[in-house]
């Protein structure tokens, strides 16, 4: 069953199994931007000893644990059950069937008339110990696209490549370097990650670690060819990766079967075992910089992880060249001075003070 949730110029379609943000819309200059990706397989396709989230893979979703635990591959929250729950216009609620670590997870899905976002938090209420945990927005970009960031400190890729005997990988792994335009590739070249693709069938996955000074977090991702612009918004204090998905034709196996094309994962979030080279240094270099390697639960209380994603008409096809946010307005500015100037809820991410555990309510106002 589809859930919908919208406002004045924007609806999001919620799926409760596997706690999915399937799509959203904007409408905007005329015209409605829609750019979540959708995996090109029927569920049938899909092995039985797959993680169960491949089968309707799309939009965006929450993993906790990410890449890891009993629960599969991105754990409950990504595989699991989600009940809907009754909740205030133009919000959704739901909660997860089950616990993580034994926390009770929440979900909150909101939006705004005339705001082109997205509001999306998660509450995990008790628990104890800690855990990476990240959001897994897919965009889609068939045609390419041009990405920019937030400030970085370097981007670093996984222990090993995603793929070797059942497909391709075009970086090098385990590596680090600080410029995103001149990563280290597997051939001894070099790939920018500011552009999409970064080979012709590929698969790969790189983290970007954001600057402790940085407040808010951002990823920009400019589709030329359709006009327009997505936006990815955090607080870099709270989640300090920023991790990229490569998937463009580089598996041959099912169901991906080299099919799956196009597909950009932005995923912010606070997950140090991706990091191939600094997870195995002690004290690995986020936490020695005062960020969090991972989410930490609090057995008394409740911590949340906060994420907007949303999309507006940019026909100059101008790479972004910063994002900044004023009060209530966000403002982003292209390479050669295209420039959008977009209501935004200024305080909702959070960005005075690093979060806190909050004492366990069951008080979940927006």
């Amino acid at each position: 069953m589809i859930h919908s949730v919208s406002a004045k110029g924007i609806q999001a379609k919620f799926v409760a199994r596997g706690g999915v943000l399937q799509s959203f819309a904007v409408q905007d200059a005329g015209a409605e931007i829609a750019p979540l990706h959708r995996a090109p397989w029927a569920e049938l396709e899909v092995p039985t000893d797959a993680p169960p989230h491949q089968a309707w893979l799309a939009g965006d979703f929450l993993a906790a644990p990410m890449g890891m635990g009993p629960d599969s591959l991105h754990g409950l929250t990504a595989n699991g059950d989600w009940e809907v729950l009754p909740a205030a216009p133009a919000v959704l609620r739901a909660v997860l069937a089950g616990a993580v670590q034994g926390a009770t997870v929440v979900k909150e899905l909101s939006v705004t008339d005339d705001h082109p976002f997205v509001y999306q938090r998660h509450l995990f209420i008790g628990g104890s110990g800690s855990l990476p945990v990240s959001n897994h927005a897919m965009i889609a970009v068939p045609n390419g696209a041009r990405l920019s960031f937030s400030r970085k400190r370097w981007w670093e890729t996984l222990v090993a490549p995603l793929e070797t005997t059942q497909g391709r990988s075009r970086l090098a792994y385990p590596r680090r370097a600080e410029d995103a335009a001149e990563f280290p590739a597997a051939d001894g070249e070099t790939v920018n990650l500011h552009r999409y693709p970064w080979g012709e069938a590929h698969e790969d996955f790189v983290a970007g670690v954001d600057d402790p000074a940085s407040a808010l977090g951002w990823t920009a991702v400019v589709r030329p060819t359709e006009g327009d612009l997505v936006l990815s918004l955090k607080n870099a204090r709270a989640l300090p990766l920023t991790m990229l998905w490569h998937s463009n034709g580089g598996r041959d196996y099912a169901p991906w079967n080299g099919r799956h094309r196009g597909c950009l994962g932005v995923e912010e979030g606070a997950a140090l075992p991706v990091l191939g080279l600094s997870s195995r240094e002690s004290p690995d270099p986020l936490t020695a910089a005062g960020q969090p390697a991972l989410l930490t639960l609090a057995p008394e209380g409740t911590v949340e992880v906060r994420h907007i994603l949303g999309a507006v008409h940019w026909p100059s096809g101008q790479s972004v060249a910063g994002v900044m946010l004023e009060g209530d307005v966000l403002t982003v500015t292209g390479d050669w001075g295209a420039e959008r100037k977009l209501p935004i809820r200024g305080g909702w991410l959070g960005l005075a003070a690093t979060p806190q555990p909050k004492a366990a309510s069951l008080d979940w106002d927006l």
